[in-house]
């Protein structure tokens, strides 16, 4: 039986449609959507557990996974299986995630999980911008409770001209890659790459995708329209008890507004707010507390919120005693480890991230082979943030998706700053060793300084910077250089880099509904000088690249060679290159590239390098017919002597007794020795063995007519 099937079209006015269909796959689940793109289908559900979960947070789950059967393409390893997500789907999830979980109820703490997987990949389609209108397509389509629908889009600039949900191809060729999140009123959400755009710039790309997500967000109300919308669940709200909110709020209220308006570490107000939560917990019995302890906990940082967002929007002070435009102190330290290629350490107030650069060859690209990307990166960047940096201790179960969230950011900040003609593969690692707001930006800052410190000759140094909003709807305060607390306490967490030319990265998320543009624009603006204020102090510690790699750090010399010598620097089974790397203390890595022989020499001492590269010439050495070279006797035979080409050692050839010289030559050792260099002719290939032809006679005076008739005349009376 046919299932009853809706469907729904986006038109993105170049030709190129976005379909939305339900009822026809996974009815089980309380939503399901397949959203299409040309060939490229993702299949998105919902399902939310009827009961709540003992957590007092929403447990929810956002999980992409992009299958190999999609591309028509087995997946690598032994078992050819799917196995952990990689860190392209990871970062998808986080961008739909952090869109979604503001718009649940904050008393809804039901297990919720969403699912969307790519069935059917199309080369000219990136599936990831689709994900997140097909997220909220599937909720839209259920009954769990949730405020309003959204979408996400992906914008380019070619040519000047704006692009929704380009082709890769095209992206190769934008100044500007974002993913913008939205509701049909306020952006939500944004991430992205820019080559130097200005603040006006990205407000103008953004604006335009707006009113994309718009288009999109209408043609899931038609859906849930021909449908029929479900009534929404009921589900289990969270208790509440007005009496004891009055109480902890009149017990607590001043007394943190007090101490968040001094200014102080964070230790000490940690402490202080501690104190404060104990004298409120004793106004209450043990058998109160043993019943509504989770109350008054709950509303002591209900008020501790309410608080210290006041005394910002009061008093224009914040929790450590700064301004709203102040930048905390800043101090910064290059070449601080001795044996790595490239190091630096950034610290803005609490804050703290050692960053470490390692130069390869190509062998050290990372490798990207997913359904919808295969390829390499020769500049990549991780990021680790231990648990000690924030002063705790939990359990260490591999990278977070923050980590690897947090590390494509800074990569994104840095890589355009890499120029193309850079030889090395490059990896920086930050290893985050204080946090108390945007440590990924002090990697940004870091990884700056740990390039040049290295002698990667960066086009220009980039700098980074997290802005803060606290709003009450009449008053807004924006905050420059926020603090862990004023993040979680706060309304905005806006992440933006550049150079002191323009945007390299950004990342935003919106915990209201409702930014208006100007204040978007404000932050912006309030962004740009921090970071210039910011960019200051690092090149008050280097102000350009190191001239030079480190004596630690290996030399990379790159030759091309013509293809049909590949073999040969090879030798049978790799013999010839093994022997050349291991008598050198060299690496050596050869590519393919347009029928030729792309060679890639890394080293650490000079001398190594060079008699690589001798080698190399004294195997693609070819001399030319009718030159002179300087050759060097190796071998002496009855019928000549074997000698080699000085400026190609290993390169032999037979000079013939014949050749040697103009009288007639009955002892090769009555003209040459072992050892004796002198300069020969070449002339080209026998023709009758096929065989090289020099000749060191061709280059002596030639002797007058008579002289040679009687040497000849000699040799037949002998």
């Amino acid at each position: 039986m046919i299932p009853n099937v809706f469907q729904e079209i986006i038109d993105l006015g170049d030709g190129r449609t976005i379909s939305l269909e339900t009822g026809k796959l996974a009815k089980q689940a309380d939503g399901s959507v397949v959203v299409r793109m040309g060939d490229s289908m993702l299949l998105a559900t919902v399902v939310s557990a009827r009961k709540a979960s003992p957590v007092d947070f929403l447990p929810l789950t956002v999980d992409y996974r992009e299958k190999f059967a999609a591309a028509g393409r087995f997946p690598g390893g032994f078992f050819k299986r799917e196995a952990r997500p990689s860190d392209s789907e990871v970062l998808t999830m986080r961008l739909v995630d952090r869109v979604l979980r503001p718009l649940f109820p904050d008393d809804y703490h039901a297990e919720t999980q969403i699912m969307i997987q790519l069935m059917s990949h199309d080369e000219n389609v990136m599936p990831d911008a689709m994900a997140g209108l097909a997220a909220s397509t599937v909720l839209a389509l259920s009954d769990i409770p949730f405020s309003t629908l959204i979408s996400e889009v992906r914008v380019a600039r070619v040519d000047g001209q704006f692009i929704i949900n380009p082709s890769k191809q095209q992206l190769d060729l934008s100044d500007i890659d974002m993913m913008i999140g939205a509701s049909k009123d306020s952006i939500a959400m944004v991430e992205g790459e820019m080559k130097e755009i200005s603040e006006k710039e990205m407000v103008e790309a953004i604006k335009f995708a707006h009113e994309a997500i718009k288009i999109q967000i209408a043609a899931q109300e038609r859906l849930v329209a021909a449908i029929g919308k479900k009534e929404t669940r009921t589900y289990d709200e969270e208790r509440e008890d007005e009496v004891i909110y009055a109480k902890v709020k009149a017990a607590a209220y001043d007394k943190i507004y007090n101490i968040a308006k001094v200014g102080s570490s964070k230790q000490e107000r940690t402490a202080a707010f501690a104190d404060v939560k104990e004298e409120v917990k004793a106004l209450f019995t043990e058998e109160e507390l043993a019943e509504n302890g989770d109350l008054v906990s709950k509303y002591f940082y209900k008020t501790n919120k309410e608080a210290v967002r006041n005394v910002t929007l009061d008093l224009g002070t914040r929790l450590d005693g700064r301004k709203t435009t102040e930048i905390r102190p800043i101090w910064c330290e290059v070449d601080y480890l001795p044996r790595v290629h490239g190091s630096a350490i950034f610290t803005r107030g609490e804050t703290q991230a050692l960053a470490t650069v390692t130069l390869g060859t190509s062998r050290e690209a990372n490798q990207i082979d997913s359904p919808s990307e295969q390829g390499e990166e020769k500049f990549y960047l991780h990021y680790n943030f231990p648990p000690f940096s924030t002063g705790e201790a939990k359990p260490l179960r591999g990278t977070s998706r923050r980590e690897v969230g947090h590390g494509n950011l800074a990569q994104r900040a840095l890589k355009n700053m890499i120029p193309a003609e850079n030889p090395y593969t490059i990896r920086i690692v930050s290893e985050v060793l204080e946090s108390n707001g945007s440590s990924s930006m002090a990697t940004v800052c870091a990884g700056t300084l740990a390039l040049m410190d290295a002698g990667v000759q960066m086009i220009k140094p980039v700098s980074g910077i997290a802005m803060g909003l606290i709003t009450d709807g009449d008053r807004f305060a924006v905050l420059s250089d926020i603090l862990g607390d004023e993040d979680h306490l706060g309304d905005m967490d806006f992440k933006v880099t550049g150079t002191a030319d323009g945007i390299t990265a950004c990342q935003m998320d919106i915990k209201i509904e409702g930014l208006a543009y100007d204040i978007m624009e404000k932050a912006l603006a309030q962004a740009r000088d921090g970071r210039l204020h910011i960019l200051e102090k690092l090149v008050e510690t280097l102000d350009k690249p190191r001239v030079d790699v480190k004596t630690y750090a290996p030399k990379i010399i790159k030759v091309i060679i013509p293809g049909n010598f590949i073999g040969a620097l090879i030798g049978p089974g790799g013999k010839v290159i093994q022997e050349l790397q291991k008598a050198t203390g060299t690496t050596i890595v050869i590519n393919e590239v347009d029928e030729k022989g792309e060679v890639e020499i890394l080293g650490t001492d000079p001398d190594g390098i060079a008699k690589v590269l001798a080698k190399i010439d004294s195997i693609i050495f070819k001399p030319q017919v009718g030159e002179s070279y300087e050759v060097k006797v190796i071998k002496l035979l009855d019928f000549g002597a074997v000698v080699e080409y000085t400026q190609a050692p290993g390169n032999e050839v037979l000079l013939h007794v014949s050749e040697l010289a103009w009288e007639r030559t009955e002892n090769v050792t009555d003209v040459v020795k072992m050892g004796d260099v002198f300069l020969v002719k070449y002339l080209g290939v026998d023709p009758k063995n096929r065989k090289d032809k020099v000749s060191r006679k061709a280059l002596l005076p030639r002797p007058p007519r008579e002289n040679r008739d009687n040497n000849e005349n000699k040799g037949d009376k002998k």
